[in-house]
């Protein structure tokens, strides 16, 4: 990750200008999240503007319930569970169990790279049933609805989905209608908004009262969302501004709603350190019901908290940072994570363990 040492210094620069009110910001992004602790951004900022991570990294949010479900499903005889990478550590509500676990003990597991992948696995191995674990907002529902679409174009009859996709605005909301949030500032998710569009988070300023910036990726775009919220905040305005054009329409992509709309529909849906929140996840529609999973497997989610003293939901929210939890970097690391927030790639904690001191 490579730095503009003269724009980032200008751009600094104009964030000190803003004075020395205190500001709390947050991404709501696992991939901000990571290019913000790989680049070492907050030892940059001046001590009035500090950065929160909130609840954007899809595998971090899977209440530990979920998990349970799937590692259930994992042992019914004749299914294969084809999931991305970072799932297969995810602990459920206990101690150790995961899918790489239960892949020792016997269950068919296989990592995939995107929906499609599990469709094509489903056609090299007609003896199994498939299920692809759809993890991911608004950015990979999309490419989920196209399997699905095509596997019933096709008639492939050995492959299901059991969606774990949720919708980042109800979440939001909800995070922001907290006693405890503390927040003055969020910085958009730019994957989420190329798919919904920069209409798409107008809510963020119109309804909840707080300035937003749809941020890039790269330092300096993260460091211009940066400056331009607290020059709001010094202001004291609230808008929605789009600082990464190239990739964000005001519309989104038309054509991914399209897909994702004809496929899905949302629900009332569980979120780790957030509870249940209406709307706020998609599940097939009824005419894709022979493609739900949770209808073929007749699945069951029963409730289940955090494992000991994890504080992954805590993080999540932004009520604390990874360091704060009592089990970072000692019980809790990488190699032996106890909460999925150590175990993703986008996770807060895999962030903060591996760039530490940065």
């Amino acid at each position: 990750m490579l730095w503009n040492k003269d724009s980032s210094r200008l751009l600094l620069d104009r964030i000190k200008a803003t004075g020395d009110i205190p500001m709390k910001l947050m991404e709501v992004c696992g991939s901000h999240t990571m290019a913000i602790a790989k680049s070492g951004i907050k030892s940059l900022l001046p001590e009035n503007v500090s950065l929160l991570s909130g609840p954007g990294c899809p595998v971090c949010v899977t209440p530990a319930e979920k998990i349970d479900g799937v590692l259930e499903l994992a042992m019914e005889p004749g299914a294969l569970i084809a999931s991305y990478g970072d799932m297969l550590r995810v602990p459920g509500s206990r101690p150790g169990d995961s899918l790489e676990r239960r892949r020792a003990l016997g269950a068919k597991v296989e990592v995939v790279y995107s929906a499609m992948d599990a469709l094509k696995l489903a056609e090299e191995r007609p003896e199994v049933e498939v299920v692809f674990l759809g993890v991911g907002f608004e950015t990979t529902a999309p490419g989920t609805a196209a399997a699905v679409l095509e596997a019933k174009e096709r008639k492939i009859k050995n492959f299901s989905l059991l969606s774990l996709l949720k919708s980042v605005e109800p979440a939001l909301r909800k995070l922001a209608a907290g006693e405890d949030f503390q927040v003055q500032g969020l910085i958009c998710p730019g994957h989420v908004a190329s798919i919904i569009g920069e209409r798409g988070f107008e809510f963020v300023p119109r309804e909840l009262g707080l300035p937003g910036v749809i941020a890039g990726f790269e330092p300096e775009e993260i460091l211009l969302a940066i400056c331009r919220l607290t020059e709001q905040l010094a202001g004291g305005g609230a808008r929605l501004e789009n600082c990464y054009r190239r990739a964000v329409r005001p519309e989104g992509n038309p054509l991914a709603r399209r897909m994702m709309d004809s496929c899905f529909e949302l629900r009332r849906d569980s979120w780790r350190g957030l509870g249940e929140i209406d709307c706020s996840g998609f599940k097939l529609r009824e005419d894709f019901a022979a493609y739900d999973a949770e209808k073929k497997f007749h699945i069951e989610i029963k409730k289940a908290g955090e494992i000991g003293a994890c504080r992954c939901g805590d993080v999540i929210c932004g009520r604390i940072g990874p360091e704060d939890c009592p089990m970072f970097a000692g019980i809790c690391t990488p190699e032996e994570p106890v909460g999925p927030c150590m175990v993703s790639s986008e996770g807060a904690c895999a962030a903060a363990y591996k760039y530490r001191g940065l």
